[in-house]
């Protein structure tokens, strides 16, 4: 059996002699008159007439939908009233069959959820795969699951691919495999998108939306056509013009033929499938035929007593394996995955459902509208889940009854329907005279100069372009055009527009959500843990909690969650207003913002992830630490965590010994900063709070050491090392050099690494320079005359910035040098040309805020020191390192002067000369034999020499002081 190019099937019965053959010819005969002669056009409407022929004869009873359609939804409810099935075949991802029961403890819409984040078969770089299908009460599919689960003796069944086969035929090599396997693009044009509130449009995240019958034209000059000349600006206003109002009232064989028609109409107007990509849709029916057939041959159900509630795209398949009847091929369906999936419900919203299948901003709004006026005209009783939340009382159920032996025959209802001009309603007045008050009363509120006269405008612009649209009636799209034309003006005054007014004021957006009972087990155990704040934590207010954990110490576990949650979840989901968690410090009172109501999908995800937040965590932290790219400055950071939220000191222990196998396995230092910042506060927070170090702290201080003393060389010359890794390398070592040497490392090591290193860079040399400062290598006295010989050298002067940015940065490893560095850069700021300094200043501030900043307080405050404070001390005031010019710049370290200006009189020299026993036996200690110096003039200016006409004046204070000194010497 094959498939023939007007899409019916070769063998099948000749359709010259059924229902429709009057249609058939009136069609082909005005192809023909409109062509010219027999062409593709007549194979077209010919072939959409058979299309329908074919679906009215399936012994299986099709009943096509458009999602989220009142018309379909009104249909559905009679229908089930009027059938009475024992079996519902329902597309809808087969697998997500369990969540239905969950359906009552739901406020809809609710979208249904399948989440995989640890995958098998799939490629790495897909994950996480997600999937929703989005479920409102304005849907045909809510009226046959609600009729279905209220009726114990009612099967339902889902025959739709499952999620796991949404990603199998998605194409491997796709980047993006939600969109290969989302919903076809559809028409929503860009200024559709503006009146969408991103916080509720974006429930849905970047989830694969399933929909039951997507019924759009994929053809874009078909599209465009229709809009064009329907004079409408989207798809959505064209479909509830000339489908949705038409077939609202509508019987049955009539809404069933009209939609199996469009559909039909839509399948053969569409571009054909590349090469090499197969056609979705019609895996799709084989998929959802072979699952029916089987179920039948299992159960052996009367397929007169069935019914298939499928997208009208889908009822007009031309696939082989259609139908029910005996020696119908069956598909072969390849077998899922290894990947556990995991479902859930997470809530949804009007407008998330606009976003998610490119529908007009409020065209489900505008739905839901129209589906409860309709319900509340009377004529129809809809089925809604007994004790659902916040959803009107279920129609009483007809008592079951057998369907019928033998089904109605069916009719010719197209060419009538298609044949006579639609029945217009008349101008409802009265309700578009309520919109334009109210438009006009929530404009004023909006902050808008809205007045009686504009809701007069309202109401005669809205008839003027329904009018002009070929309407008799306006519909809430002419209204809203009217509200836009009358009452925006140049600026918004608020947040909102008018457009989206009319959307609040037409119905809203309708926000769901998910009830406790069918929440996963974590957010049940959140909400539980969280109790004792007497919150309302369930409402999408956002409430503020005040923890006084002093007054009220059973709060702290809940103090304690809600930082674990904070860290989990997106911002703003958990946000502290007061208080803070570091190593070492707990708050004693606490303020807190919750939107878990707000964001419950959030928490609903998390709870795929584990049954407690403290396993998700812990789940999180072990993935990220075992990461192929993880350092060991990442797992650090995930050892504070540990430290911080999670009791165990054994999984503590387990990281550690992490950090030091990833440490000794580094080949580069660009994460020495983070390194060296994060041991320093844990080996800080173990010091005060434990009687010894952990091991692992031990072995990672011993294996840094060697590490970073085996790299010092290289990364010296390295371009690619920056000035900062090597400052924060030498950082490690010096700061960590006592705790090292006491655990075994021989400091040989870092003086051989520190000889071994020859930068050319200027800022690396300044940095070896402080390093060999350090050691003892190289004194103050040295580096001062190196620093002046660089300032007098013509050639080197212009890159004397770079050596200043060295000193900077040197800090880190030798804080002592912070004097050193404040007269470096005073003498740089004194001595160098403004054509050099004035384009170096912008750039030692970036590089003090970017790399340094950490630093810049000892500066500072070392400069604070330094420098006078008042302005009238600074005329007086001589620098320190220039108040003996006579002193020796080169002094060597065994000069008496030790390489400093000292003064050589004063009371403090005096009173040790009167006293010389002391410093003779520290020099003697020493191995120093250079004797005592003579007196000479004071040194240090003006200062020095008031202190001692000061002492000369008052020498009661130094005799008092010699002889207390005297005594003390005496009696030892």
């Amino acid at each position: 059996m094959s498939i023939g190019v007007d899409g019916s099937r070769a063998g099948a019965p000749d359709r010259s002699a059924g229902t429709f053959t009057p249609l058939r010819s009136q069609l082909q005969a005005a192809a023909t008159a409109f062509g010219g002669g027999p062409d593709a056009v007549a194979e077209i409407l010919t072939g959409i007439v058979d299309d329908v022929d074919r679906a009215l004869g399936e012994e299986l009873e099709i009943f096509p939908v458009c999602h989220h359609s009142p018309a379909s939804a009104l249909a559905m409810a009679r229908r089930l009233r009027e059938k009475q099935p024992a079996v519902i075949y329902l597309e809808l991802c087969e697998d997500l069959r369990p969540l239905l029961e969950e359906l009552r403890n739901c406020k809809l819409p609710v979208a249904l959820q399948a989440f995989a984040s640890e995958l098998d078969g799939f490629p790495s770089a897909w994950a996480p795969l997600n999937i929703v299908a989005p479920i409102s009460e304005a849907s045909a599919e809510y009226q046959a699951i609600a009729y279905a689960l209220d009726n114990p003796e009612v099967e339902l069944v889902l025959v739709d691919r499952s999620a796991d086969h949404v990603f199998q035929w998605t194409p491997t090599e796709s980047p993006d495999p939600a969109a290969d396997a989302g919903p076809e693009p559809a028409d929503a044009t860009p200024d559709d998108a503006g009146g969408q509130p991103p916080e509720e449009a974006a429930l849905h995240g970047e989830a694969v939306g399933i929909g039951i019958g997507d019924l759009r034209p994929r053809f874009a000059e078909l599209r465009s056509y229709l809009l064009h000349h329907g004079k409408v600006r989207h798809w959505s206003e064209w479909w509830d013009q000339y489908v949705e109002q038409p077939l609202a009232d509508a019987d049955y064989d009539t809404y069933r033929q009209v939609m199996v028609l469009i559909g039909s109409l839509f399948r053969r107007l569409r571009p054909p499938a590349g090469p090499g990509h197969d056609d979705r849709d019609e895996d799709r029916e084989r998929y959802m035929w072979t699952r029916m057939r089987q179920h039948m041959a299992a159960t052996g159900v009367d397929r007169s007593r069935c019914l298939y509630v499928c997208g009208a795209f889908h009822a007009a398949s031309p696939v082989e394996e259609f139908g029910t009847a005996p020696g119908t091929p069956d598909w072969e369906i390849s077998p899922r995955t290894g990947t556990r999936w995991l479902y859930g419900l997470i809530p949804s919203s009007h407008s998330a459902i606009e976003r998610q299948f490119d529908l007009a901003p409020g065209s489900v709004s505008i739905a839901q509208a129209g589906w409860a006026k309709a319900v509340g005209r009377g004529g129809v009783t809809p089925y809604h889940l007994a004790g659902q939340v916040a959803g009107r009382k279920r129609g009483r159920a007809k008592k079951q009854v057998p369907a019928p032996a033998a089904p109605a025959p069916v009719t010719d209802r197209l060419s009538g329907f298609l044949s006579r001009p639609p029945v217009l309603d008349d101008v409802d007045e009265a309700e578009l005279l309520g919109w334009c008050v109210d438009i006009v009363r929530l404009a004023r509120r909006n902050g808008y100069l809205a007045s009686t006269a504009d809701a007069i405008a309202v109401f005669e612009t809205s008839i003027l372009l329904a009018g002009i649209r070929n309407r008799a009636r306006p519909t809430p799209y002419d209204f809203a055009d009217a509200a836009v034309t009358c009452i925006e003006k140049d600026v918004v005054p608020g947040r909102r527009d008018v457009r989206r007014l009319c959307d609040i004021l037409l119905g809203g957006d309708r926000i769901g959500q998910v009830g406790y009972d069918a929440l996963p087990p974590l957010a049940r155990d959140v909400f539980d843990r969280l109790a004792p704040l007497g919150l309302a934590l369930e409402t999408r207010t956002i409430q503020r909690a005040l923890l006084d954990l002093t007054a009220r110490p059973e709060l702290a576990s809940c103090s304690d969650l809600l930082w674990v949650l904070h860290r989990l979840l997106p911002d703003g989901v958990v946000r502290p207003i007061m208080g803070e968690r570091r190593l070492g410090e707990r708050s004693i009172q606490e303020s807190w913002d919750l939107g878990l109501g707000r964001h419950q999908r959030a928490v609903i995800e998390l709870g795929y992830e584990g049954i407690t937040v403290e396993q998700v965590l812990e789940k999180r932290l072990r993935r990220s630490v075992w990461a192929p790219d993880a350092t060991a400055a990442a797992v650090l950071a995930a050892v504070e965590d540990a430290i911080l939220f999670l009791p165990s000191r054994r999984f503590v222990d387990e990281l550690g010994a992490r950090a030091v196998e990833l440490l000794s396995a580094e080949r580069t230092v660009d994460d020495a900063p983070a390194v060296l910042r994060r041991i320093r506060r844990l080996l800080a927070h173990y010091r005060n709070t434990e009687p010894e170090l952990p091991a692992w702290c031990e072995s990672f201080v011993t294996t840094g050491y060697a590490h970073y003393c085996t790299l010092l060389p290289t990364a010296f010359v390295d371009d690619e090392t920056g000035v900062r890794q090597v400052g924060a390398m030498l950082g490690f070592l010096f700061s960590m050099e006592s705790l090292a040497l006491s655990l075994g490392c021989d400091r040989a090591q870092l003086e051989l690494a520190v000889r071994q290193s020859h930068p050319e860079a200027p800022a690396k040399v300044a940095l070896l320079w402080a390093a060999q400062s350090q050691l003892g290598l190289l004194t103050v006295a040295q580096l001062r005359a190196r620093c002046a010989e660089l300032l007098t050298n013509p050639l080197v002067v212009p890159a004397f910035p770079h050596y200043l940015s060295g000193f900077v940065q040197a800090l880190e490893p030798v804080p002592s040098l912070a004097s050193f560095v404040v007269e470096v850069i005073s003498e740089a700021f004194a001595q160098l040309p403004d054509p050099v300094l004035l384009p170096w200043l912008p750039k030692l501030i970036t590089t003090l805020r970017e790399q340094a900043r950490e630093l810049v307080p000892l500066l500072v405050r070392e400069a604070g020191r330094t420098f006078p404070g008042s302005l009238a001390a600074l005329d007086a005031w001589v620098p320190p390192w220039s108040a003996d010019p006579t002193a020796p710049a080169s002094a060597l370290p065994g000069d008496g002067a030790g390489g400093t200006p000292v003064s050589s009189c004063g009371p403090a020299v005096g009173l040790l000369r009167d006293h010389p026993a002391t410093c003779d036996a520290v020099a003697e200690l020493f191995g120093c034999d250079t004797g005592w110096q003579p007196a000479g003039p004071p040194a240090g200016g003006s200062r020095s020499s008031d202190a001692a006409v000061l002492l000369d004046t008052h020498p009661a204070t130094t005799s008092a002081v010699a002889e207390l000194f005297a005594g003390t010497a005496g009696s030892r």
